[in-house]
């Protein structure tokens, strides 16, 4: 499939710091994902623009852009529902679905038949010191599926809502959307490809 118009985020946006959480094996399934084959950022032009512009946003602050997912092919979608399927794998629930059944991930949103990050236009990420690169805190860690991990939930510290705000106000500066039940996903507000679903590897 045609991947014209993408690029990588790392190479246009000084100070990035990529943590591809699929490539490797720390992430809810536990393994790399199908479809991931690098560790690197492929975006939309224009995301990678308006990224750029947050991470310039944040420099402010000290503060600067840890990335944990980006552009993300069908085939991993794939690989997460059929994951979500097989109720025998619960090797990664005490890290990532520690207070819900895995029967019910569908009804409750955390996997779904598509994703957005297949559109080339939506990116899960944290903000990190810009100093030694460090995590601030959020409260929780990336992929929780759980209600702490909305950025309205009032039981993290106050901190942790404080940084959470940042990052939403600056995103949303910076021309993306946010989501109310994950603190760290964001979707570009003008995606140049709202109804393609791309399935080329990350590579």
């Amino acid at each position: 499939m045609d991947r014209s118009g993408f690029v990588y985020a790392e190479r246009m946006i000084p100070g990035l710091v990529l943590d591809m959480k699929y490539v490797g094996d720390e992430n809810f399934l536990g393994r790399p994902v199908v479809g991931y084959e690098a560790p690197t950022c492929l975006l939309t032009t224009q995301t990678v623009i308006a990224l750029a512009r947050a991470q310039q946003l944040l420099q402010e602050f000290g503060l600067g852009l840890k990335v944990f997912d980006c552009y993300r092919p069908k085939q991993a979608v794939a690989d997460f529902v059929a994951w979500a399927k097989d109720l025998s794998d619960q090797k990664r629930k005490i890290e990532h679905y520690p207070n819900i059944d895995k029967t019910r991930l569908f009804e409750l949103g955390y996997i779904a038949e598509r994703s957005g990050h297949s559109r080339g236009s939506t990116i899960d990420l944290t903000l990190v010191d810009a100093r030694d690169g460090k995590e601030v805190d959020m409260g929780g860690r990336y992929d929780l599926f759980d209600a702490t991990s909305w950025p309205s939930d009032q039981t993290v510290s106050t901190q942790a809502r404080a940084n959470r705000m940042l990052l939403r106000n600056v995103m949303r500066d910076a021309g993306f959307n946010s989501l109310k039940e994950e603190w760290w996903h964001f979707t570009l507000r003008h995606e140049p490809h709202p109804e393609t679903y791309f399935d080329f590897p990350v590579r």
